[in-house]
């Protein structure tokens, strides 16, 4: 799961710049076939590595654009409503061959049909990938680094400390305590505001990236 070119970084404070994000979204598609979609996905969506790894199709809704994560595969055991914005549709499209996604089975699974786990290799490929595209080197990063660096987006977005949370599912300040207990709003459609920005926030990102190298 880290990432080479070690540069010192305070644990919990690395996150990816728009550069890094948009270099590390380029180079995903060329390392394994679920490997790549994986991280893809962690960069638009926010979430855990094991909960984006061990999706499932009856979890997902196209029509709906809605990812349902149960509580019992949430780390913290509560459910959570993701949003899928242009970007998660596309990357799940591309894996379910079309725009036709089935109704159970497992998003990422091996040829012989089992949970991908070969994050380590992945990542190892990965960097080397993005070392040999012709830029600065990154700084070291986890892919956990992803969920931090898509709530920073979303602070210099101007999203609402709120909205942040429940898209992450984090049960912090506003979610605990008298606040947790009476305040029930699910910001539903906020989410799906802040995960919109972000799709955009990421595109520009990926066209300031490719304006920038050579033709």
């Amino acid at each position: 799961q880290t990432c080479a070119l070690p540069i010192s970084v305070k644990a919990r404070e690395r996150w990816l710049n728009d550069e890094e994000l948009a270099r590390v979204w380029v180079a995903a598609p060329h390392c394994h076939r679920c490997f790549g979609p994986i991280v893809r996905l962690l960069i638009v969506t926010g979430q855990r590595r094991e909960e984006v790894g061990r999706i499932s199709w009856e979890e997902l809704n196209r029509d709906e654009r809605m990812w349902r994560l149960p509580g019992g595969r949430a780390k913290n055991g509560e459910p959570n409503s993701v949003p899928l914005n242009d970007l998660a549709v596309a990357e799940l499209d591309a894996m379910a061959g079309g725009n036709k996604w089935p109704k159970r089975g497992r998003v990422f699974a091996t040829a012989t049909g089992h949970i991908f786990t070969a994050h380590s290799k992945g990542a190892a490929k990965l960097d080397k990938l993005v070392s040999e595209d012709g830029g600065d080197p990154v700084p070291h990063w986890r892919l956990h680094d992803l969920r931090r660096t898509l709530a920073t987006g979303f602070q210099r977005l101007g999203v609402r400390f709120e909205v942040t949370e429940a898209v992450l599912n984090h049960v912090g300040a506003s979610r605990s305590g008298v606040a947790g207990i009476y305040q029930r709003h699910d910001w539903k459609e906020e989410k799906r505001a802040a995960m919109k920005a972000w799709n955009d926030h990421i595109v520009s990102a990926i066209e300031a990236l490719s304006a920038r190298r050579p033709r």
